[in-house]
């Protein structure tokens, strides 16, 4: 492999790519999303600057992704903070745990979505939709909705999903220290919800060191939200950089 190869590697290893170089593109790609209340002070200390909480809102999401370009099918789980950013609301994307080696290794390298190893899982259970998310062997995390109680508007549905999305692109030099440290934006713009609904729905969550997602209490549940969509993930761009000057 010659110099000019090398420098147009998209990653490793060499002969085994850890994920396609291709633009990911979802189909069937179901959330269910429960929205709830929790202590504004942790989020203040979790959320970075120069982000600002507007309220006190979580946003507790598994997506089921039954087929994706490149990358196959895999689930994952998380929590995104309600923020704004210069006037510009968004969410902050805190934590993301997800089944699926090269959706992890893509999300962290190709852009900047904080995922790590997880066992999410989406699916029916007679009336209900239940999603759970498993740290190792312990469950971390439950949330239940009424299945279809009470259709969604596809525009209210396609807002949610077109929400701005904030996270942190960071990479270490050798030694450690700080090579790139960036708040960064994304935002879905392709997409077409084929079905939103909503019900009563619930959310428990227990302590995990390793997994912390109980240190947002659920205080009150405001909202929830089961959307099938197709879309297309669009790149990131930096909106600050931690290590100017």
């Amino acid at each position: 492999m010659d110099k000019q190869d090398v420098a147009r590697l998209f990653t490793t290893p060499v002969d085994a790519p850890a994920y396609a170089p291709t633009r990911y593109r979802f189909t069937n790609r179901e959330y269910f999303n429960i929205y709830y209340r929790t202590d504004p002070e942790t989020l203040r200390r979790l959320v970075p600057e120069p982000l600002t909480v507007t309220e006190p809102l979580v946003r507790f999401e598994i997506m089921r992704m039954p087929d994706v370009t490149g990358l196959g099918d895999y689930t994952e789980a998380g929590q995104l903070i309600a923020v704004e950013h210069q006037g510009e609301a968004g969410e902050f994307n805190l934590a993301m745990y997800v089944d699926s080696v090269p959706a992890i290794s893509s999300g962290r390298e190709y852009s900047a979505y904080p995922k790590k190893g997880g066992s999410p899982s989406l699916y029916v259970d007679s009336d209900t939709v239940v999603g759970t998310l498993d740290y190792g062997t312990l469950r971390v995390a439950t949330a239940t909705m009424g299945y279809k109680h009470h259709a969604v508007d596809l525009d209210e549905a396609r807002a949610e999903i077109c929400s701005r999305n904030f996270m942190i692109k960071n990479i270490p030099h050798y030694d450690g220290t700080p090579r790139i440290c960036e708040l960064v934006r994304t935002q879905v713009t392709d997409v077409t919800v084929k079905s939103a609904f909503t019900g009563p729905a619930r959310l428990e969550l227990f302590a995990h060191a390793m997994a912390p997602l109980a240190d947002l209490p659920v205080l009150e549940v405001v909202g929830a939200s089961h959307i099938v969509t197709d879309l297309t993930l669009n790149p990131v761009e930096p909106v600050y950089d931690y290590l100017a000057g």
